[in-house]
């Protein structure tokens, strides 16, 4: 971009068959946590709509490569890897090689216990792996959201300590297998 401002973070979702893919990043990647987290309200308001998750929490992965249809000034992708349970079980090792820069995990409203019991909302977590030893934390956000954009519960913390939360726990065990 030559205007001399940095270019936005753009996020579109990848169906396929009515159901959530992943998604494209455009633009550039998110550079911190609070960004990270505007790319996991979208991913869980579209997590919030009927059918477009299976009947299970689905984990994505940050990817780094594009393919080669990808719109201009496509950065990555973040891409459904499988389910905990279900018909597409994740596979040991499966984050192993290469490392990904970040998990998230997507539970739809029949795998969420809303927070407020009025809403039927969607939930969702994103881990971003850190190097604790080199001084790097772990960073992580929580959402939960209804598909019409209400927002019940929002979190998002840099030096976590995985293992205080379910789904951090989950998804350091998955990028540790």
């Amino acid at each position: 971009m030559d205007d001399g401002h940095e270019p936005k973070v753009e996020v579109a979702p990848i169906q396929s068959g009515g159901a959530l893919k992943g998604f494209i990043i455009v633009g550039r990647w998110p550079e911190d946590t609070v960004e990270w987290t505007h790319f996991l309200l979208l991913a869980v308001r579209m997590a919030a709509v009927p059918h477009m998750l299976p009947n299970g929490s689905t984990v994505f992965r940050v990817v780094e490569d594009i393919p080669e249809q990808a719109p201009e000034h496509s950065v990555g992708l973040v891409l459904a890897e499988g389910q905990f349970v279900g018909e597409h079980p994740l596979r040991p090792g499966q984050f192993a090689d290469p490392l990904p820069p970040g998990l998230a995990v997507l539970h739809p409203p029949s795998s969420t216990v809303a927070s407020l019991p009025e809403y039927e909302t969607a939930s969702g977590c994103l881990l971003l792996p850190g190097l604790p030893h080199l001084g790097l934390a772990h960073r992580a956000a929580w959402i939960e959201a209804d598909s019409h954009g209400t927002v019940t519960r929002l979190a998002a913390l840099d030096g976590i300590d995985p293992e205080d939360d379910a789904d951090t726990a989950a998804l350091s065990i998955l990028l540790a297998s």
